[in-house]
């Protein structure tokens, strides 16, 4: 059967269980979206094209499917380029829809014409720019395979207007094979059994989890080895969600803004069992003082990230869950009674705090704290960046994979409203709420029509401090709080700006109001409700570890 290139596009799509496409449409895709207006995929018009690129981030890192963002060229092609970015830093399927000229106009500055497989070439896994209609099928074949194994990511695929209008036979090939990419998922046997016999030497062995769990669906296996070794676990902040934050071998979140007890624990252990995680700066501090008298197992499918950052004393390439299964048979109990004890010591004398809570002040940590205990745990949490991600991180316990979504390795302020439009997409049966900053929240703030177009009961949790308050924060502390433009008193009016949309606008001034502006939020159930939660204006984040320090010597309070 003869069909269309935008024609076997949508019919691939289909092919490839694709159920909701995020995305914009202009000149260059006028066709495409022709043949989408009678499929059975759900198209969700969102108000920009970064929207739509972090929308289907958030749809994929809800359900594991790769998200599917489409877009014109020009200018709509290069709007995506930092939700791309997003994904790729964190490892997020994700397919990239391209329009483009037409194949005789590329290289000739042609109306909305911009080299988009070359601007993104850094940021993707693969990107592909398609010629000839008949290599469509089996290039979009492809494309999924390659987001979606070995280590997830985004690939591009742009799509001149001619080559969507031609016609060529329709078949879309069953499997998929690529000179090159063979992505080792079994570990070698020799390593594991290896790693088993350190585990089972350690005295004090810390479990350091990352993304990677998440994104191998190995969570049961993290705990299972955790548990039948008995061996303490910090995550990352993308690996949060893949152990039981309410476990009590639980060490919350290790790194810059990471407890002191997950920090503590990775500088006096002398094993460090790293799952899935690749060592970002924002963990390590100075790569030289890292884990100083530790011994160092490294699982990771990505072979380039094995000693790209610190070195592995055992490193093992392959799947998370496939490498944590056959581990899990080569490990035995053991007491650590002394270590245990000391984890519990520094548990009992570090506890996260936030001083006490005025009558007149709303602590942007107890905002966190309601939300948590209003929801009990089962939601899911995005995050924009900056003090409103680190006091998600923090204050909310996760204990299930892909409950909280946050922009990682790229710290892309004016992520989390759209990647929570998508994750409501994805789960209409989940709480979804975006914690946010003034700052943050106004980047894509128009993404508020979609929505309340879409009848999405999204709860965005804005923490108005009226700061950038991260970098404030920074100024403070290291530039002797000479406050460089960072002032956000001039934002609007935000309960305003969400009835104006059509959606629901609260606000809390006192700590009284914070639970019961909660509750009326958590009734509203068919459109977004936006809470402005005036909050403590030089509220800072603690612990911190400076930039490039060392993980022991951790700034507790602004006094220090």
């Amino acid at each position: 059967m003869e069909l269309s290139g935008a024609e076997i596009l949508i019919a691939s799509l289909e092919k490839e269980g694709v159920e909701v496409i995020f995305g914009y449409p202009g000149g260059a895709v006028l066709g495409i979206y022709d043949v989408l207006f009678s499929s059975k995929i759900r198209h969700v018009l969102t108000r920009h094209e970064q929207g739509a690129a972090h929308a289907a981030d958030g749809y994929a890192r809800a359900t594991g499917k790769p998200g599917v963002c489409l877009a014109t060229s020009g200018p709509g092609a290069t709007n995506l380029v930092t939700g791309i970015a997003t994904a790729y830093m964190d490892s997020v399927p994700l397919i990239a829809l391209t329009g483009q000229v037409g194949t005789s106009f590329l290289g000739r500055d042609s109306f909305q014409e911009a080299d988009i497989t070359g601007i993104t070439l850094p940021i993707t896994k693969h990107n592909f720019l398609v010629k000839d209609v008949k290599n469509l099928a089996r290039t979009i074949k492809e494309a999924f395979y390659i987001a979606t194994t070995g280590r997830p990511g985004p690939v591009l695929i742009d799509l001149p207007k001619d080559v969507t209008g031609l016609k060529t036979e329709f078949r879309y090939p069953q499997k998929v094979e690529i000179a090159g990419y063979k992505p080792i998922y079994a570990g070698h046997i020799k390593q594991i059994t290896e790693a088993a016999e350190a585990i089972e030497k350690a005295q004090r062995p810390v479990i350091y989890a990352g993304g990677g769990v998440i994104l191998s669906d190995a969570h049961e296996e993290l705990r299972e080895l955790a548990e039948k070794a008995n061996i303490p676990v910090t995550c990352t902040l993308m690996g949060l969600g893949g152990f039981p934050g309410t476990h009590s071998l639980s060490l919350g979140m290790l790194g810059m803004h990471g407890t002191v007890v997950a920090n503590y624990a990775i500088q006096s252990s002398d094993l460090i069992v790293t799952i899935g995680a690749r060592f970002d700066d924002r963990v390590t501090g100075r790569t030289d003082t890292f884990g100083p008298n530790a011994k160092i197992i490294h699982i990771d499918i990505d072979p380039a990230e094995i000693g790209k950052n610190v070195c592995a004393d055992i490193p093992i390439v392959g799947d998370a869950k496939q490498v944590l299964k056959v581990l899990n048979h080569h490990v035995k109990f053991k007491e650590r009674r002394g270590w245990i004890d000391k984890i519990e010591e520094w548990k009992r004398d570090f506890a996260l705090s936030y001083g006490g809570q005025g009558s007149d002040v709303i602590k942007p940590q107890y905002v966190v704290e309601q939300i948590h205990e209003l929801t009990k745990g089962d939601a899911i949490i995005v995050t924009e960046v900056g003090q409103n991600q680190m006091w998600a991180a923090q204050y909310y316990k996760f204990n299930t994979p892909r409950s909280f979504l946050s922009s990682g390795g790229l710290g892309t302020m004016g992520y989390g409203f759209p990647a929570a439009i998508g994750a409501q997409v994805a789960r209409p049966d989940k709480v979804v709420f975006n914690i946010a900053g003034d700052g943050s929240i106004q980047m894509n703030i128009q993404e508020l029509a979609t929505a309340v177009a879409e009848k999405l009961p999204v709860k965005v949790a804005i923490l108005n401090n009226q700061y950038l308050g991260m970098v404030r924060q920074w100024q403070e502390l290291f530039y002797e709080r000479r406050y460089s433009y960072v002032n956000m008193q001039s934002a609007p009016d935000f309960v305003k700006v969400a009835e104006a949309y059509g959606a629901v606008g609260l606000r809390a001034t006192k700590p009284e109001e914070v639970r019961s502006v909660l509750e009326e939020a958590m009734k509203v159930n068919d459109r977004p409700v936006f809470i402005d939660f005036r909050v403590s204006r030089e509220e800072n984040v603690f612990p911190m570890v400076p930039a490039n320090g060392v993980l022991d010597k951790m700034i507790l309070g602004v006094e220090e």
